[in-house]
């Protein structure tokens, strides 16, 4: 999937908070340096794991739904058969966040079809982190 890089680019300096999906806190893990690297970048960030009741050193949610306040950007960390399900449970968020990331090698049509035309952004395949230091080095949310 082509990303529209300057529409990105601009929708990350306006994004405060992050919710990970599957969020884990194993060093090496590539969700554990996404979450760090956002952490530090200055992001709000919201774990969400349906085990863990700390990530980060921040409280941890069982569900998207269970988090208690407004967010910017759904990240996942989750396989492809899941993202329909939490396509589903962002749709039910008020208000919408602005964006649905999915990292790299995710990639739903399912998901992609059930959020057109919400007004949420859909990025498939592509690392958060990775995206955020070549095309926003040095900014902090």
């Amino acid at each position: 999937m082509l990303h529209d890089i300057k529409e990105l680019t601009a929708l990350l300096r306006e994004v405060k908070t992050i919710a990970v999906l599957g969020a884990v806190d194993k060093p090496g893990r590539p969700v554990d340096m996404v979450g760090r690297y956002l952490i530090d970048a200055g992001y709000d960030v919201i774990p969400v794991h349906p085990k863990r009741t700390d990530v980060w050193g921040l409280p941890t949610f069982t569900s998207l739904s269970e988090v208690p306040r407004p967010v910017d950007m759904v990240n996942l960390f989750r396989a492809a058969p899941h993202c329909p399900g939490h396509a589903e449970e962002t749709l039910r968020l008020d208000p919408l966040p602005r964006c649905f990331w999915m990292q790299t090698g995710i990639f739903s049509p399912e998901a992609r079809a059930m959020l057109a035309g919400s007004g949420i952004t859909v990025v498939e395949d592509l690392c958060l982190k990775v995206f955020h230091e070549a095309h926003l080095p040095g900014a902090t949310a």
